[in-house]
């Protein structure tokens, strides 16, 4: 019963964060919802109901935590083709089939068979997607509407289509084009801007926004109409009422034929991939580590997508991209996804009608952009660096998929890995006579709690749930051994999925080592490489740039140790707020004092996952403490930060200290210690410094300023920073033992 009244507690403490989340997410949704539904040429409604009946069923019914369901951009090229061949009524019914199917492998718990398709495979399926998305709406993006049968027509065309927009004599077409190259312009640079007042509006939402001002500047201001031919202007959304009153007919009658079976289960393959992939990685980015119950979920997509269907709006899929905005806004929750369709119900009661004024080849942009996401050149670059085998399944995955669908193209993935895998090891009885065996060992250590996983003969995507089962078992808290020395081979996609178990165990205190690898040879120094039992290459030493050896100079002039290499060692960086919802890459160019408590660095992190991913290079303190110390946040006060009041961020008070209260931004669980913590003199040098962000764990402190690299000059300003606020510290740790 208590720990009821806890939970409900902890849901109202934070259900104004998720509020604000949830709204935040919903300026996204808003016009991906109609420019995914306009991709799949169907009404542009149908994508903000779909993203309204998902996160109204999904976050009742389903089971993870902080997912955002909506329509997906894997589904449009699908939705394009039922939906052409099919027609809209019959493609809805298409649509509820796929919802039935979806909630029937939650049902038999097949959530599991996302885990055998090899990580390659899928990722040359979702560069087909994106190729697909691109070469469709580049066109229109363009103001270039054409109709071409093959998919690498329409990417073929591409050149001929800029030509042709930089001729174009019709002024309305010029307006057009040019709403969607500035429109484009705005998803590519924006991002890189980091600026928190201009984040807090994510880049689709500026489209939007900028588009309705365009608009209403030449009705009201210059009173002309608007200058952007009608023909690529939203049309088609209905007021409110009207979405009530005038449910769409579902077409039945095609359910004997065979391209709407063909439909429903590409619907439903697409939908189930992207779902738990999403799942997958937003799991990862959960500050509390949850593991989402990705039956339960597919249970809850599947009764929305019917309820979609029925309503005229698309599949219901869990998004990254949403849903990874929602982690970074801290949505801690499923009240956030709730929020988000909310949030979209208000922006259709009150701004259906402004939404007209939004020129389609703004819309077509952020597609354009999302497609090109799903099939970067560096997703290729990143592949290859893992191996060369690996760049075949992609490519054969991805051109199948293009020239004959998705369903194939994916099996033609699957195929190819396993061919290839047997090439390699040169020993197919290998895979056929070990793939049923339970090939995985496990128990616990008596003496020590350790969990000891012994992996035999082989470990690859076709077997890899065994291995899952068992350390899904284990409290992520725990140590475990994984030991792969009787292991002939260990493909990529074990590979990388043992990475994020060892990420998992150590965000939760535990400790997840992979034993057992060194007499395994690999083509590759990636750590997701495939691995074979040979002798292991060497390793390559790059030269230093011009930067570094700058950095070189500095660390001799103020006697430090400096070291270029790249570390992947950065778990005393864990326990630090900042990196609750981030991925540490690695930390280089290591500048540590002689006894090494303290030390500067440059560090590589990820924000978000797969489309939504962005990289960032930071120029980072680490200060080690010799007393323990509250736990606190301090940064620069301003416009954001009151706005997080709202949503449950309290700033703590100083007594006495209004001058810092006004300029500082203070966070903390313990408010007592902190406020003793910070005292005159602590005060006074923070007030008589330029501002760092100051984060303290407990035991060590990162300072940093700006979510940049620092040039030479201000890493020597940080050095000077840090060692006088490690020399202030410890003079308050002196006064409080004598105390």
């Amino acid at each position: 019963m208590s720990s009821t009244n806890s939970n409900i507690k902890t849901f109202f403490k934070a259900l104004p964060q998720n509020i604000f989340s949830g709204f935040v997410v919903s300026l996204i949704a808003l016009p991906l919802g109609l420019g995914l539904a306009m991709a799949s040429e169907a009404p542009p409604i149908a994508g903000i109901i779909a993203a309204v009946v998902g996160g109204i069923v999904v976050s009742i019914f389903g089971g993870s935590h902080v997912t955002i369901a909506g329509p997906g951009n894997g589904l449009v090229g699908v939705l394009l083709v039922a939906i052409t061949t099919l027609g809209l009524e019959s493609a809805y019914a298409a649509i509820i089939c796929s919802g039935v199917l979806l909630a029937i492998l939650g049902f038999l718990r097949l959530g599991k068979l996302a885990d055998f398709f090899p990580s390659s495979a899928i990722q040359g399926m979702l560069a087909a997607i994106g190729l697909i998305i691109l070469g469709k709406q580049f066109h229109i993006m363009l103001a270039h509407k054409i109709k071409r049968e093959d998919t690498l027509d329409y990417l073929i065309e591409i050149p001929y289509t800029i030509n042709d927009a930089i001729h174009y004599n019709n002024e309305g077409l010029i307006y057009a084009a040019g709403a969607g190259v500035l429109s484009l312009a705005i998803m590519i640079f924006y991002p890189k801007i980091r600026n928190k007042y201009l984040q807090f509006i994510p880049a689709p939402m500026w489209i939007v926004i900028l588009s309705i001002a365009f608009s209403y500047y030449f009705e009201l201001v210059a009173h002309e109409a608007n200058p952007i031919d009608k023909l690529y202007m939203i049309s088609g959304i209905p007021e409110f009422n009207d979405i009530i009153a005038q449910l769409p007919t579902v077409d039945f009658s095609k359910t004997g034929s065979f391209p709407f079976w063909s439909s429903v289960l590409a619907l439903t393959l697409i939908a189930s991939i992207e779902s738990l992939l999403s799942i997958k990685a937003v799991d990862k980015l959960d500050p509390k580590k949850r593991r989402s119950n990705v039956n339960l979920d597919l249970k809850a997509l599947g009764l929305a997508t019917v309820g979609s269907g029925f309503l005229g709006g698309l599949n219901v899929v869990t998004v990254i991209a949403r849903s990874s905005v929602n982690v970074n806004n801290n949505g801690s929750n499923r009240s956030s996804n709730f929020f988000h369709a909310t949030f979209l119900v208000i922006f259709i009661v009150l701004f259906s009608s402004q939404l007209t004024r939004i020129p389609l080849p703004a819309l077509m942009a952020i597609l354009v952009f999302t497609g090109y996401r799903l099939a970067s050149p560096v997703t290729i670059k990143k592949i290859l660096s893992i191996g060369k085998e690996q760049i075949i399944i992609f490519f054969v995955t991805l051109f199948v998929t293009l020239k004959v669908g998705l369903i194939t193209g994916i099996v033609s993935g699957v195929l190819t890995t396993f061919l290839l895998h047997i090439i390699i090891t040169k020993n197919a009885a290998l895979f056929l006579r070990n793939v049923l065996k339970p090939n995985v060992l496990m128990f616990r250590e008596q003496d020590n709690g350790v969990y000891y996983v012994s992996v035999k003969h082989f470990c690859s995507f076709l077997n890899y749930y065994k291995l899952k089962e068992k350390l899904n078992a284990i409290p992520e808290n725990s140590d475990v051994v994984v030991d792969f020395s009787m292991c002939e081979f260990v493909d990529h996609t074990v590979m990388e999925n043992l990475n994020n178990y060892t990420e998992l165990f150590t965000k939760r205190d535990g400790h997840f080592d992979v034993v057992g690898l060194d007499l395994h040879d690999t083509k590759s120094e990636h750590p997701f490489a495939l691995r074979r039992m040979l002798p292991v290459p060497n390793i390559i030493k790059n030269g230093l740039t011009k930067r570094q050896n700058n950095i070189e100079e500095l660390a001799r002039n103020y006697d430090l140790n400096y070291d270029f290499k790249k570390e992947k060692e950065t778990h005393f960086l864990d326990k630090f707020h900042f990196f609750r919802t981030k991925s540490i890459h690695h930390i280089y160019n290591k500048l540590s004092s002689k006894n090494n408590t303290l030390s500067i660095f440059d560090i590589e992190f990820s924000e978000g996952e797969f489309i939504a991913k962005e990289t960032v290079r930071n120029t980072m303190m680490h200060i080690t403490l010799q007393d323990q110390i509250p736990e606190f946040t301090l940064d620069k006060e301003g416009f954001l930060e009151k706005m997080y009041a709202f949503a449950g961020f309290k700033d703590i008070p100083l007594q006495e200290h209004s001058d810092f209260n006004k300029r500082f931004y203070l966070l903390g669980e313990n408010e007592a210690e902190i406020s003793a913590f910070f005292n005159s003199d602590i005060i006074h040098f923070l007030e008589s410094n330029p501002y760092y962000h100051i984060e303290s764990n407990g035991t060590s402190l990162i300072v940093f300023s700006k979510e940049r690299l620092a040039s030479t000059k201000e890493i020597k300003v940080l050095l000077d920073f840090g060692k006088r606020l490690k020399n202030v510290i410890s003079q308050f740790s002196t006064v409080s033992i004598m105390a």
